[in-house]
């Protein structure tokens, strides 16, 4: 189990943990099992609760002991029994789910909106009826007390299917061009849609009048905050009989708590009173959160109250710690690319699984220091640690050193500026640590002698000086443990106060003089190429002709290309003298031509042979003419 929390609030991840891999025999995973206590403390709240490759939306039943899962490939849906923790029964569908709800208090009657436009109503034996819509559709609701059904999507239209009637009743016209989301309000029936303008049109369903709008586009927006486009509707959700929560495209809102998991994430469900809810996600496993805050745990699972406080976790990530992930390059740097088929390799995606005892007794035959390395990059990580609880001087990392100092320099200007002022502190990528990595990692250094880096950076060469000397002052007192408080700025105030601006007026001057070198270095890189190309000595090639086949000389293709070069006339008075073209005119006026296509050597060969076939049939045949009757004989034939 991981736990997290964020604003004081602890989120407990029951679906995180070590996850054995689909491919192993259940012999492997109970034997796993039995000898990982890692496995042993895992939590499987739900068997089987995910996905063959993604899931799209979930839903559980009012009466809660149900929940629906919708997923590819292939389309499908599930639904999972609480009761007994496992699934209950699936089914495969034509097209991808858009969107889905249960009509009934259990699973019996089920409604989904399909990619394809199609509706599709579904009872416990499976599908009953399906129907189509005249636009692809987004989201649905349903109207209990008139059994109606709307729905919403391209179109500016909410259609209406009611379903005891089993026919479409006249649409709504809204003044969007497209809605987005719907819901029904099931205290008083009121009717709301999302526009993608960024307004939510509520209706009445019992005179089809609009009764009110709310422009939330123009409310989201605030004055310190940049907005990068139209905030459309994106989500709605009626609480009680007077509130209602919208979601816009972008995002506006106060965090009350975040969760960041693996994968992208397609739908949340919260199951109803209590404070667990469960993700669709762009892959094959469903998570399951449970946050106390937001309620106590579910019935069928009052274990969790109790089992949440004893079993709090570090965050880990879902990893097969027993098997290693390699590509076909790692199989090569190894030499192991002869056990590709073989049991020892499992293909996946693009590389292989391979046991991780393997890996690191191959990566030691292959690199013998390896550990030694390893050992001492560990001791380094350690005295680094420990002296952070020392007195420090200003201390660059090892990698982008220039950058860091240009970070460390903007923070000191933005906190000058912002002495006595009321002003947000903005965050600083030195002490952020998704961004720890670029100053700890040699592949992220900067390349400055880069073409773009030169020429989108002007002034970085002067700039760069005084930063290199401000990085050997400060290498010069790491290197002779001087800890004597430095000048904000690294150098002294009189020099400090020398320096003019002229970097910020000669910005063009520097562009051109940049432009300069890159036309000298690119043309002493033509020079060179010029000069290998003169000492390279070419040297005739020959082929040999295939076996059956025949040299044509070159005289061909000369006279194919004058022929070529002649106008269409010309080519076919020589085509109509060689026969392969005949013109004529017709009664009507116009002219008829008739092409001889050229045969290939094949029907060439086969003609011959007719023709040879033909003459001696006629030899072997014998004359009838001696079987004529004689005169007076025989009966008239008529």
């Amino acid at each position: 189990m991981q736990v997290s929390s964020l604003n004081e609030v602890k989120i407990y991840s029951l679906s995180a943990g070590r996850s054995l891999p689909e491919w192993l025999s259940d012999r492997k995973k109970r034997a796993l099992q039995k000898r990982d206590v890692d496995i042993q403390r895992r939590i499987e709240l739900i068997q089987d609760f995910d996905m063959p490759t993604v899931s799209t939306n979930l839903k559980v039943s009012r009466d809660g002991q149900y929940i629906m899962a919708a997923g590819t490939y292939k389309p499908r849906v599930r639904c999972f029994d609480t009761y007994q923790l496992s699934m209950k029964f699936e089914r495969c569908l034509d097209s991808e789910v858009i969107t889905f709800d249960i009509l009934s208090d259990d699973y019996s009657k089920i409604v989904f909106l399909l990619c394809d436009r199609y509706v599709e109503f579904h009872s416990q034996h499976g599908r009953y009826y399906r129907t189509r819509i005249p636009k692809f559709g987004r989201d649905f609701s349903y109207h209990y007390p008139s059994c109606d059904l709307y729905f919403v999507g391209a179109s500016s239209e909410v259609y209406r299917l009611n379903l005891e009637q089993g026919r479409y009743l006249n649409s709504l016209q809204t003044d969007a061009s497209e809605n987005h989301v719907c819901d029904i309000n099931t205290a008083h029936g009121l009717f709301a849609a999302g526009t993608i303008e960024g307004k939510v049109e509520c209706w009445d369903p019992r005179t089809r009048n609009r009764v009110g709008m709310l422009d939330c586009a123009l409310s989201s927006t605030m004055a310190d905050k940049e907005v990068d486009g139209l905030p459309s509707i994106s989500a709605l959700k009626f609480d009680g009989a007077l509130n209602m929560a919208v979601g816009t495209s972008t995002g506006q809102g106060k965090i009350f708590t975040s969760m960041e998991p693996e994968h992208d994430i397609n739908d949340v469900c919260i199951y109803p009173n209590s404070g667990m809810l469960f993700t669709a996600n762009e892959a094959p496993k469903m998570n399951i959160y449970y946050i106390p805050v937001l309620g106590p745990a579910p019935k069928w699972c009052s274990f969790l109250d109790s089992l949440t406080e004893e079993l709090e976790e570090n965050p880990e990530t879902t990893v097969y710690d027993d098997y290693k992930f390699v590509t076909r390059k790692d199989l090569e740097n190894l030499g192991l690319t002869h056990l590709i088929g073989s049991p020892l390799l499992r293909a996946y995606m693009h590389g292989f699984f391979m046991d991780i005892r393997l890996y690191h007794k191959v990566k030691t035959m292959v690199n013998p220091f390896a550990y030694e390395e390893y050992r001492k990059e560990k001791i380094r990580q350690k005295i680094e640690e420990a002296r952070v609880q020392r007195v420090q001087l200003k201390k660059l990392p090892k990698v982008n050193k220039e950058l860091a100092l240009k970070l460390i320099e903007e923070g000191e200007e933005d906190l000058q500026n912002r002495r006595g002022k009321k002003q947000k502190k903005t965050p600083n990528i030195l002490t952020d640590d998704r961004f720890k990595v670029m100053f700890e990692n040699p592949d992220f250094q900067v390349d400055e002698k880069s073409e773009e880096f030169r020429l989108l950076n002007p002034l970085v060469s002067k700039i760069s000086e005084k930063r290199k000397k401000k990085l050997e002052m400060l290498e010069q007192q790491e290197t002779l443990g001087e800890e004597e408080e430095e000048e904000q700025e690294g150098k002294p105030s009189d020099a400090e106060s020398s320096e003019t601006s002229d970097d910020e007026k000669g910005w063009v001057e520097e562009v051109r003089k940049q432009r300069r070198l890159l036309r000298q270095e690119e043309k002493v890189k033509r020079q060179e190429r010029l000069k290998e190309d003169r000492q390279t000595v070419l040297k005739p090639q020959f082929f040999e002709i295939k076996a059956g086949e025949e040299f044509r000389s070159f005289k061909d293709t000369a006279q194919r290309q004058k022929l070529m070069k002649k106008t269409l006339g010309d080519r076919l008075q020589l085509e109509e003298k060689v026969g392969a073209l005949s013109v004529h005119d017709t009664i009507v006026g116009s002219k008829q031509a008739t092409f001889k296509l050229k045969k290939s050597e094949q029907q060439q060969k086969q003609q011959e042979a007719e023709k040879h076939h033909h003459l001696e049939r006629r030899k072997l045949r014998r004359s009838a003419s001696h079987l004529k009757s004689k005169k007076g004989r025989g009966r008239p034939f008529h």
